[in-house]
């Protein structure tokens, strides 16, 4: 089983989309595990504040390393003392880091423990990227205001490699390829801009029942 510890500021925003289909099946047969932290609760005030004033000026505020190195520490700490030193990883969502693609999703479900950080504001202090991430990862060449969407991809798409959470080995995407897909009814009627209506038609080669000629139409796209 696989655990991903999800650092955050808004844990809540995650239930809802956890409990539903592939994630949620997953979890209760326990194939993996989401372990949401609220780095509010390693805070030194009362007030739980985690970020403050940028040195050097600028606008926003920056999220303080200290509660989220507290975080970290004690989700370590909690690990159990079996898994091995390169059983976990800590990964830092940011919009520096290195793309992330199905080879490093790969990579990543061979951890037993994944350890997400997720940032707000106008970014996280540097040195939690050069002293308490091993990584940093980024979900493409835009902006996003947190990194809670990041670790839903990522445990979505690290997931998807555990055996048993899909319901079946061919359901991956790179194992049966990428091609257009279609349904009943195998003739639809619908109606183009101009309200004039015309059937869409589902490829004579899907509904032939011939396998070698499904087989290469598959293969032309």
């Amino acid at each position: 089983m696989i655990t991903f510890h999800v650092l955050t500021i808004f844990p809540d925003a995650f239930s809802s989309y956890l409990k539903t289909s592939v994630l949620g099946r997953a979890q209760k047969k326990k194939l993996i595990k989401v372990d949401l932290v609220d780095i509010r609760s390693f805070s030194s005030d009362r007030r739980g504040t985690v970020d403050d004033r940028p040195y050097g000026g600028g606008p926003g505020m920056v999220m303080k390393i200290e509660p989220i190195y507290k975080g970290v520490a004690q989700i370590k700490s909690r690990i159990k003392k079996k898994s091995r030193r390169q059983g976990t990883r800590v990964i830092l969502f940011s919009t520096r880091g290195k793309p992330l693609n199905q080879d490093m999703t790969r990579r990543f479900s061979k951890y037993q423990n994944l350890i997400l950080i997720c940032g707000r504001y106008e970014g996280i202090d540097e040195r939690v990227a050069d002293y308490v991430a091993d990584e940093e990862v980024s979900l493409g060449n835009y902006v996003l205001s947190g990194g809670e969407l990041a670790a839903l991809v990522v445990v979505e798409a690290v997931a998807r490699h555990i055996p048993g959470v899909l319901g079946k080995y061919e359901s991956l995407e790179e194992i049966k390829g990428s091609y257009p897909v279609y349904t009943r009814p195998e003739v639809f009627w619908g109606k183009t801009g101009k309200g004039k209506k015309q059937s869409w038609r589902t490829p004579s080669a899907l509904v032939s029942g011939h396998h070698r000629k499904i087989k290469e139409w598959r293969k032309q796209l």
